[in-house]
This record gives C-alpha cells, sequence and structure tokens, in this order.
C-alpha cells in the first residue's frame, strides 16, 4: 500500500535507530528471529507460521507483486518454495496471510490504495502443499463487503479451532475487529461486521495457536488482548520492534515467540516472547501494570530511549504534516 511522505521518513529513520535483527544460523529453529533473503520478496507484508513445515514461514509482496506466495525456512532465509495461485482475478493488494484448521492458508487482498472506496475486497483460500517445491495451486476466491461500508484494512486472523475469518480495518485513531460469516461463500457477497473496537492504527495481527490470545501490531507499538470468545480484551501492551516499515505479526508455531517482520530488501523478522509466557513474564513482553496504554505507547522496554524519543517525534511530525494538509 503506498504511505504518506511523512510517515516513509519516519519509518526509514526509525529502521535505522533500531535494534538490529537477529540473524539465522545453524541450528535456528526461527523462533530466535532470521532474514528473507529472496530478493524478489522486497515488500513483505505478511507472515504466517507453518503448522505443516515446522520452522517454515509464509509470506508476500505487497502490490505490484503477482499472486505469489513465497516460503521461507528460518534457518537459513531462503526461499523454499514459490506458489503461484490460479482460479482468482488479478490482485490488488495483498496485505495478510494467515493458516487456518487443516493446514488451509488465507491470503487478505484487503488493502485499498484508494483510501478505502473500492466496494469490495478478496480473500483466496488453498491448502498448504505436502511438499515444498514451486507449484500453480488452484484457490478460492471469496468477495468481501463490509456492513459499513468500504475500508482500508491490512490485518486478517483465522481462528485456528473454528476457522472464522476476521478482519481489522485501518484507521490512525483505532479501528474495528470485523467478523466474517461462519463460513465464507465463493458463490456470493461475505458481509463482514464490527464486532469490537481496536485501539490501534494496525497493519497486521495473529491469534495465538490455542486461539486465545490476539496480537495487534502498527507501526510504532502493539496491544495484546486475550480472545475472550470473539470480544476481545485489552491486557497489555507489545513489546514490537521498531523497524524500518513494520507490516507484519504471526505467533511461532509452538506459540511462544511472535516474530515482527517489515517491509524491505533483505526484510529482517524479529522475535519476542509472548505476554506472559516462559521468556516473557515481566519481562520485554510483560502486561503493562496500569492496563491503560494508548495505542501510541506500545513500543517495549528493549528499545533505546534515544529511538523512542525520535519514533515519537516523528509520530508528531507525521500528524502535524496531515493536519496542514487538510486546511489547504
Amino acid at each position: 500500500m503506498r504511505r504518506p511522505f511523512a510517515l516513509i521518513a519516519a519509518t526509514l529513520l526509525v529502521g535505522a535507530l533500531a535494534m538490529p535483527a537477529a540473524s539465522a544460523s545453524d541450528g535456528n529453529d526461527g523462533n530466535d528471529g532470521f532474514t528473507i533473503k529472496d530478493a524478489r520478496v522486497t515488500e513483505s507484508s505478511g507472515l504466517a507460521a507453518s503448522r505443516l513445515h515446522p520452522g517454515v514461514y509464509w509470506t508476500h509482496n505487497d502490490s505490484d507483486d503477482g499472486p505469489y506466495l513465497y516460503a521461507v525456512d528460518s534457518a537459513t532465509g531462503e526461499t523454499v518454495a514459490r506458489l503461484t495461485l490460479t482460479g482468482i482475478g488479478t490482485p490488488r493488494d495483498v496485505e495478510a496471510i494467515s493458516i487456518g484448521p487443516g493446514n488451509k492458508i488465507f491470503v487478505g487482498d484487503i488493502g485499498d490504495n484508494l483510501g478505502g472506496t473500492w466496494p469490495y475486497v478478496w480473500i483466496y483460500e488453498l491448502p498448504e502443499p505436502k511438499e515444498l517445491e514451486d507449484a500453480t495451486v488452484r484457490a478460492t476466491q471469496y468477495v468481501v463487503k463490509y456492513s459499513d461500508g468500504p475500508r482500508d484494512a491490512e490485518s486478517m486472523i483465522v481462528h485456528p479451532k473454528t476457522g472464522r475469518v476476521y478482519i481489522i480495518d485501518k484507521k490512525e485513531d483505532g479501528g474495528h475487529l470485523y467478523e466474517g460469516p461462519a463460513e465464507l461463500s465463493a458463490s456470493g457477497g461475505n458481509v463482514f461486521r464490527p464486532v469490537a473496537p481496536i485501539g490501534l492504527w494496525a497493519t497486521d495481527a495473529a491469534l495465538s495457536p490455542d486461539g486465545r490470545q490476539l496480537a495487534v501490531r502498527g507501526y510504532f507499538g502493539g496491544i495484546h488482548y486475550s480472545w475472550n470468545g470473539g470480544e476481545p480484551k485489552r491486557e497489555g501492551r507489545l513489546s514490537v520492534p521498531l523497524q524500518g516499515q513494520g507490516e507484519s505479526v504471526t505467533y511461532s508455531a509452538d506459540g511462544s515467540r511472535l516474530m515482527y517482520g517489515s517491509e524491505g530488501t533483505e526484510s529482517p523478522v524479529e522475535a519476542r516472547d509472548v505476554p506472559g509466557g516462559d521468556g516473557g513474564g515481566g519481562g520485554e513482553g510483560a502486561r503493562a501494570d496500569d492496563g491503560k496504554n494508548t495505542a501510541a505507547d506500545g513500543e517495549g522496554g528493549t528499545v533505546k530511549v534515544g529511538a523512542l524519543v525520535a519514533a515519537g517525534a516523528f509520530v508528531a511530525l507525521l500528524f502535524g504534516l496531515r493536519r496542514l494538509r487538510r486546511r489547504r
């Protein structure tokens, strides 16, 4: 998705100030982070941990790439398979990927480069291949509409138990979780309805493998929720790394880590402990003490103070420029 100049400038500086990502090495299972080395992946905008192939993560480019999915081996950072989707139209703005029950891959062509004016968007569903090799795979295409009108979105989740699909729209002042029908229909429109507010300018989201926890990330922070039967209850902030353009998040296959991805050539995927997990209790992924964090204060405690100050200054610059444009 196209980004305002101010946001591009801000994310570039934030990326320069960010802590370095962990590199893939011998014996790395991907839970410590890795770098996507495929030169074809320049705008990694979604991330999903394979359950069928341990240590493999699925990703895709943003717009202008084509109907492709990339399977990346986190031990090496190399692409081990590229899937070409057939049975669908021309993708417009692919922003999200998630894996549902039965190792079904769901791809969210849900971004809107026109600022929320397309009357419908698409979701694609396909089986995850049992063998990792370049292949052409037929996908099912679903037409998606919102009950309250068109909108931009970059976050899509699939419940790992029920298979129900949800979308979070992208709004600077916070958006909503939209619930799809119990089963998607390929023969008609699928109406998504708002069910809960999400207090973040969301660029991606993920459900834990057991379906009990929801992680939502933005460019500069994140929030974790208990799923609470589809009515998310805010638990605290996430330790989101500062990245050049933070676009994606997924749980590791074992649910112990949150993996954060970014756009760019040789983009890093950085790992953080899940809130309240074995490595996160009281640490970088722990619940906030006051439980009153705002969408803008989701940065974790692992980044340098100077970087946080710079990020805050650029966020202020972004919104200041936006207000000036509105006055013209």
